[in-house]
C-alpha cells in the first residue's frame, strides 16, 4: 500500500511505527517532546534506528484521559507535522479521531489517519479521509467492554469500521486495521487480540498491533511502564510472526531488531 510517497510492501514485509506523543499528559512518555528542537531530535534519532513511519499524537488517550478541544489539539500537532515535514523524508500518521483536527493535520503534511475509534467516534470523518485519499488505520474500540464471544465480537466490530470506510469511498488498498490492545478490553481479551492478528489480517487488510509499554504487559509481569520493553518486544515477535504489517512502539532500536529476526524466522 501506499501511504505518501513511501510503498509499504505489507504481505512481505514489517513495518515501524515510531510514536511521538505532543501531549503532556500520555501514560508513558507525557511531556517529553512538547519542545519543538527536542520533538524534532527525537525524530531524527528513530529515523536513524530504523522507524518506517511516525505516529503524532496531540490527545492523550490513556485510561481516563480528558478529551481536549479540537483548537488545542491542533496547535500541538500542526506545527510539529509541518516541522517533522520540511525536515525528513518520513511519511506521517497523525492519531486523532476528529474530523477538524484530520483535516488540519492532513494540510500540514499528515499522510494518514490514526483513528481509535475506527470512524465510530464521528460520522464525518470517513469523509474527510476519503476527500483528501489520505491512509488510515482503523482501531477496535466501544464505548463498554461487554461482549457475547469476545474474538467473533472483534472480527464483526472491526468488519463494521471497514464497511463504514467503504461508503464513505476510502480505498480498500488504504485501509490498515488495529484490533486495539488497551481500549475497552480486559487483560485476557486483550492477549487474545495479540493472538489473533492472524485472523484479522484474513479480512484482507493490512494489520497494525500497538502494544508498546501497555498495562497488559505491565499486568502479565507486574511491571511499571518505564520496564516493559522486553515483554513488548514478545509481542513484537510475536506480532510480525502472525503476519502483522505494522508495529507500534515507542522504543525503535530494540523492536527493529526483533521486527528483523521474526520477519527471517517467518519468510524461511
Amino acid at each position: 500500500m501506499k501511504i505518501g510517497n513511501s510503498f509499504f510492501d505489507t504481505e512481505k514485509k514489517s513495518y515501524i511505527m515510531g510514536i511521538l506523543n505532543v501531549t503532556p499528559d500520555s501514560f508513558s512518555d507525557g511531556g517529553k517532546w512538547n519542545d519543538r528542537d527536542k520533538a524534532l531530535r527525537h525524530v531524527e534519532q528513530m529515523i536513524n534506528e530504523g522507524m518506517d513511519i511516525l505516529d503524532v499524537g496531540g490527545e492523550s488517550t490513556r485510561p481516563g484521559y480528558v478529551r481536549i478541544s479540537e483548537s488545542e489539539e491542533i496547535e500541538r500537532v500542526c506545527p510539529i507535522i509541518q516541522n517533522i515535514k520540511s525536515q525528513f523524508d518520513i511519511p506521517v500518521s497523525l492519531d486523532t479521531y476528529k474530523p477538524e483536527v484530520a483535516v488540519e493535520g492532513i494540510k500540514a503534511g499528515a499522510d494518514l489517519i490514526n483513528d481509535i475509534w475506527g470512524l465510530k467516534y464521528d460520522d464525518r470523518m470517513g469523509k474527510v479521509i476519503s476527500d483528501f485519499g489520505v491512509a488510515c488505520c482503523l482501531m477496535h474500540n466501544k464505548e463498554k467492554a461487554e461482549y457475547s464471544d469476545f474474538e467473533k465480537n472483534l472480527i464483526s466490530e472491526l468488519k463494521e469500521s471497514i464497511d463504514l470506510a467503504i461508503n464513505a469511498g476510502i480505498g480498500k488498498d488504504r485501509i490498515i486495521l488495529d484490533p486495539g490492545v488497551g481500549f475497552a478490553k480486559d487483560v485476557s481479551e486483550n492477549l487474545k487480540c495479540i493472538s489473533s492478528i492472524d485472523e484479522i489480517k484474513a479480512l484482507g487488510f493490512p494489520v497494525l498491533l500497538g502494544c508498546s509499554r501497555k498495562s497488559v504487559i505491565g499486568k502479565v509481569l507486574d511491571l511499571p511502564v518505564d520496564d516493559r520493553l522486553e515483554g513488548t518486544l514478545a509481542t513484537t515477535a510475536i506480532g510480525v510472526l502472525k503476519g502483522a504489517a505494522f508495529i507500534r512502539v515507542h522504543d525503535i532500536k530494540e523492536n527493529r531488531r526483533a521486527v528483523d529476526m521474526a520477519l527471517a524466522i517467518r519468510n524461511s
